[in-house]
């Protein structure tokens, strides 16, 4: 991983065989970064995406493998219980244009990512949601 401060706003590549989720909290925790966006692109050969069932409470994933366009990525950092939390989502194509997305849990990066994250000064937490089943942005 390189990076780059510019004001608000960090550039951040990962290089082949860096995860995103993990590499990324760990930035976060090295900045003191507890609060801010995260947008990039890149391509990745392992990814695993999930998706949100509202009725069971709980994430379904699928992990692909293969060679995979980054087309998106997107999300925020919050924190929970004092640690940093991402909540990101990611949409990757294949060699067919077929694009696959939602909740990302994992992306291992196959060539490289360029990623931006823009900080905010504060600090907004989340909390656990019994009724939605989700860990819920503290903001009242």
């Amino acid at each position: 991983m390189k990076t780059r401060k510019f004001d608000d706003y960090y550039i951040v590549r990962l290089d082949k065989g860096e995860e995103i989720v993990t590499a990324l909290k760990k930035f976060c925790r090295a900045q003191n970064i507890k609060l801010g966006t995260v947008s990039g692109i890149g391509a990745a050969n392992r990814v695993k995406i999930g998706l949100f069932d509202p009725v069971e409470k709980k994430y379904h994933e699928q992990e692909f493998s293969g060679n995979f366009e980054i087309v998106s990525l997107s999300g925020n950092i919050t924190t929970m219980d004092g640690e940093v939390y991402l909540h990101l989502h990611i949409a990757v194509g294949d060699e067919k244009q077929r694009v696959y997305g939602g909740h990302l849990g994992q992306a291992v990066i196959s060539a490289t990512a360029e990623i931006v994250v823009n900080i905010f000064n504060g600090e907004v937490n989340r909390y656990f949601d019994d009724e939605v089943g989700l860990n819920l942005l503290n903001i009242a």
